[in-house]
Parts: C-alpha cells; structure tokens; sequence
C-alpha cells in the first residue's frame, strides 16, 4: 500500500490559467467555502498551455518542499469536458490529483510505491454540482474534491475504483547511452533560462561534460556568475536538473531554443557532433 500521511491542510494549485481574469480565484474560493481553514499556495500558474508535461515537471519536483499530507492539484487540461479520467494518486505521503492525460505520469514513474484512483462523479456527487461545467472543471471538481481530501472528509479510495492503468508523461526520460545523455527543453522560466528535463544523477558518470542544444555548445558552470555578462552557459539549477542561460541575460530570446529542443551532454572527447 502507498505511504501515507495525516492530511496537512496545504493545497498546492498548478494550472496553465495564467493570472488573467478570476479562474484561479473561483477555485480557491470553492476550496474555502468546502474547508475555511484550507491553506492554499500557487505552485505555478505559467506553465505552457495545453501541455501536461511542463506541469508535471515542475509539480514532481517540488512537492517535496511541502509537508507530508498535503494535497496537489494540478489542472493543464485539453480534454476538459470529454472522457478522460481524473485521478487521485497517493505517493510518498503526499496526495495529487489531476486529468489522467500524462501529467502526473513523471511522479507515477517513481520507484515509491503508489496508489491511483479514478474519480466516480456517482461516489463525490455530494461534493459537486449537479451538472458540471463542461469547461471548468478545476472549479466544478478539482476544487471541492481537494478541500474535501485535505479537510480529510474523503481519502483518495474514497474517490473512485483503483486505476488499472494511466497515461505516461508525453516527454520521455532522457537517454543514457555510454559518455551520452539525450533529453530535452522542458520549461523556460521568466529570466528566459532553458530547464531540461536531465537530472544531476544522469551526468555523475560523464568527464568533462559538454552541453550541446540548438548547434550551440555550452561549459558547464557551478552558477550565473562565473560566466560575463551576455555569455552562455549551462548548469545545474536549484532544483538539481541541467539548465542552459546566458548570464544577466535571456537564452531563450538569444538562442532562439524552445520548449521540446533536444539537449545532448556528452563527456571528454566526444565523436558525436552538435546537434542543430
């Protein structure tokens, strides 16, 4: 059985609503009307539109800043209104819930052991209205569903049957192969840096290592500083993945790099050439 904890009263929200009109309010005022004492904190609402994978991303890597038994919903939603699942997912003593559309699909790739449910709209109609929004289900759904896991009125069985399967993350795990490590651009954050989704971990093996993106090649540095202003550069970033930047500057405007670029790190006397 999944690890479990105590609810906490924490509600993360991660949505690719940006801050434009009263969608993120409307939301928390459901979570507060269901549970007053709901502590409620915006993990992202930047994301890329449309694409689960950038939500995911960062939500798999910071849910562990928060304290065991706090519940983190996370609505990029393309298929709002059509069947596809939501589900509410036990892991690592944290509870999530979110469209099955590959969103969660990074941390339900994780070794911890993980509990998944589908959400029966029969088994929470006391939780919602009687006809949902078939637009607007972070208000409609997501919102009273999570006051009701974090008040701790239902738990994650409560939702729904157990999920006999989920959609994977729409982005692979990076490649491994010899002095080799394949990944991608995941997200680009507000100073224009280019986080990739290759972990710390895939790079302990590689001497020397040479970041290659976009037919540029990149040092890697310990931080912004020790590259001069306008230089390019890449690094391990606060959350222990690989990033490309350009010091005091945007290396997504100066690259001209998006968002599912390839990245390609190889160590000390590579044979492979840049990528472009």
């Amino acid at each position: 059985m999944a690890a479990r904890a105590l609810p906490s009263g924490v509600i993360t929200i991660t949505t690719d609503f940006g801050h434009k009109g009263p969608f993120i309010g409307t939301m928390k005022g459901v979570i507060l009307t269901r549970f007053p004492d709901a502590k409620i904190v915006d993990l992202t609402h930047d994301t890329l539109v449309h694409w689960p994978a950038e939500a995911g991303f960062w939500l798999s890597r910071a849910y562990r800043y928060f304290p065991p038994g706090t519940v983190h919903v996370a609505v990029v939603d393309p298929g709002v209104g059509t069947q596809r699942e939501i589900i509410a997912v036990s892991h690592d003593g944290h509870v999530f819930l979110a469209p099955d559309n590959g969103l969660l699909g990074s941390i339900l790739r994780a070794p911890q052991e993980t509990l998944i449910h589908q959400l029966d709209l029969d088994r929470i109609a006391a939780l919602i209205p009687d006809e949902p929004s078939a637009t607007f289900h972070g208000r409609d759904i997501f919102a009273p569903v999570a006051a009701a896991l974090a008040g701790g009125e239902y738990g994650v069985e409560d939702l729904g049957p157990q999920a006999p399967d989920f959609v994977p993350s729409w982005v692979e795990e990076p490649m491994v192969t010899g002095q080799r490590v394949s990944g991608v651009v995941i997200s680009i954050d507000t100073f224009g840096n280019l986080v990739t989704n290759i972990d710390q971990k895939y790079l302990a093996g590689l001497t020397g290592p040479i970041v290659r993106a976009g037919g540029h090649e990149f040092s890697l540095q310990r931080t912004y500083g020790e590259a001069a202003p306008g230089q390019h550069l890449a690094l391990i970033n606060s959350f222990g993945v690989l990033e490309i930047a350009t010091a005091e500057g945007s290396a997504a405007k100066n690259l001209g790099i998006e968002r599912g670029a390839p990245v390609v790190v190889t160590g000390a006397s590579p044979d492979e050439e840049a990528i472009s």
